[in-house]
């Protein structure tokens, strides 16, 4: 029986959501005979572009930078969630609901929060919300990285930022199960959509290894129908590399306003 990497790590909070990914990552294993090889000591990166891969989460913004022709995409996510349906969701640009502004131009030269530089939801679409709106290349007085959304949901609620840009699906999770992480808190504005997290699996995968996963993928949800309600997950969309050109449209359509850095 062969061991490969299998992991989930894109939403692993609040904990019924970890446990749902986990129950359905072991029915997948177990259709297809293999064991789980541990991934514990692997950054992100190295996890992606393990040789030993059979199925993972990625954020589209790396897939299209990062791992761009190093990894094959098996699929994407048809979440039907609060603002995320059909493959796509959008980020959510929070404030706390106590601010008077109430507008996004209103939040020129506020605080700023993202939870990562290579981040699409956090960073990529939220850039091309304000591009528009910047003044000489500037929109944040500062911006600060929090490391993760739930970081930068604290960092709202705290007072030490003004302005965030949350993954619509992050935020429906906590929503439903850590209502406390989204509390005082409330939409500003939305991004434009874009898809969902790809899964992704090897780069010498072959286009029937391709189908074969996701068609296992897409069974063992339908096995599974209390994980796939936890998971607000209805099926496994067919994607490739090129769905998510999107993203870096975005990106440059956010150069092109001359607002190429988020600050």
């Amino acid at each position: 029986m062969t061991a490969q990497i299998a992991e989930l790590l894109m939403y692993v909070a609040p904990e019924p959501i970890r446990l749902a990914n986990e129950r359905w990552l072991t029915r997948i294993l177990e259709r297809l005979g293999s064991t789980r090889q541990s991934a514990e000591c692997l950054s992100l990166p190295d996890l992606w572009l393990s040789p030993n891969l059979l199925l993972t989460q990625t954020c589209g913004y790396p897939l299209m930078t990062l791992l761009r022709g190093q990894v094959r995409v098996v699929g994407r996510p048809r979440y039907e969630l609060p603002d995320s349906n059909g493959g796509n969701h959008c980020s959510l640009l929070l404030s706390r609901a106590d601010d008077p502004r109430r507008s996004l131009p209103a939040f020129h030269k506020s605080r700023g929060v993202i939870n990562d530089e290579g981040s699409n939801s956090g960073m990529n679409l939220l850039r091309h919300r304000l591009a528009p709106l910047h003044r000489d290349g500037q929109f944040f007085a500062s911006v600060g990285i929090s490391g993760g959304h739930r970081e930068s949901l604290r960092w709202l609620r705290e007072d030490l930022a003004d302005l965030a840009a949350i993954d619509s699906v992050t935020f429906a999770y906590l929503a439903r199960h850590a209502e406390q992480e989204v509390a005082g808190l409330r939409v500003v504005a939305r991004s434009a959509f874009s898809p969902t997290l790809p899964y992704i699996t090897v780069a010498s995968a072959t286009d029937e290894q391709v189908e074969a996963l996701r068609r296992v993928m897409n069974e063992t949800l339908k096995e599974l129908p209390e994980v796939a309600e936890v998971l607000g997950l209805q099926e496994v969309l067919p994607a490739t590399e090129s769905d998510y050109q999107v993203l870096l449209d975005y990106q440059q359509e956010a150069e092109a306003l001359g607002y190429g850095r988020l600050r």
